[in-house]
C-alpha cells in the first residue's frame, strides 16, 4: 500500500505521470471515492501521460470511453456511477482481452461483471487537497507499486508519500 497527499491538480497530474511510467502492459485499475474526489482528474492525467492526444472526455454519460495507446492496444475509461445494475454492462460489449488498461470509476456498481482489479486507487478530499491510497489487488498490482517506488524514489517536493 502507498499513500499520498496531493495538494492540487498539478500533483494529481504528477501522480498520473508516475503511474503511466510504471504501468504494466496489462492492468485493471479500480478508482474509488466520493463525487469530486479526483478520480476522473487522475484518470485523465494517466491517459495524457500515456500519449493520448485530443480531448479526454469523462465517461459519465457514455459509460465508457476508449483511447488508442502507442502500442496499438486501447485504454478504456469507465464511469459506472449511473448504472442501476451490473447486468447493464453486458450491453457495452466489453471484452476483457481488448483493453490493455482499464480505468474503472465506481467499480462497486459493476460488481461481478468486471475484471478484478490489479490496483485499487482510493481517493478522498482532505483539507485543501486529496488523499490517495494505492493498494495492490493482484501480483500485477504488487509489481506495479514496486516499479512505481523504484522509478520515483526521489519524490521530493512533488507531494508527500506516507508509505
Amino acid at each position: 500500500m502507498k499513500s499520498f497527499w496531493l495538494a492540487d491538480s498539478a500533483h494529481t497530474d504528477r501522480l498520473g505521470e508516475m503511474l503511466a511510467r510504471s504501468r504494466p502492459p496489462l492492468a485493471v485499475v479500480h478508482l474509488k471515492g466520493d463525487l469530486g474526489a479526483g478520480k476522473s482528474t487522475l484518470a485523465r492525467a494517466l491517459l495524457r501521460a500515456l500519449g493520448v492526444r485530443g480531448p479526454i472526455r469523462s465517461p459519465t454519460y457514455t459509460l465508457v470511453e476508449r483511447y488508442p495507446l502507442a502500442d496499438g492496444r486501447e485504454a478504456w475509461h469507465l464511469d459506472l456511477y449511473r448504472i442501476g445494475d451490473p447486468g447493464e454492462l453486458e450491453f457495452l460489449g466489453l471484452d476483457p482481452d481488448e483493453a490493455a488498461l482499464w480505468l474503472i470509476e465506481w467499480p462497486e456498481r459493476g460488481a461481478g461483471s468486471l475484471p478484478p482489479a490489479d490496483l485499487v486507487v482510493e481517493m478522498a478530499v482532505e483539507g485543501g487537497g486529496r488523499r490517495v491510497v494505492l493498494s495492490p489487488a493482484s501480483p500485477v498490482g504488487t509489481g506495479w507499486l514496486e516499479q512505481l517506488a523504484r522509478g520515483n524514489a526521489g519524490l521530493g517536493a512533488a507531494f508527500a508519500a506516507d508509505s
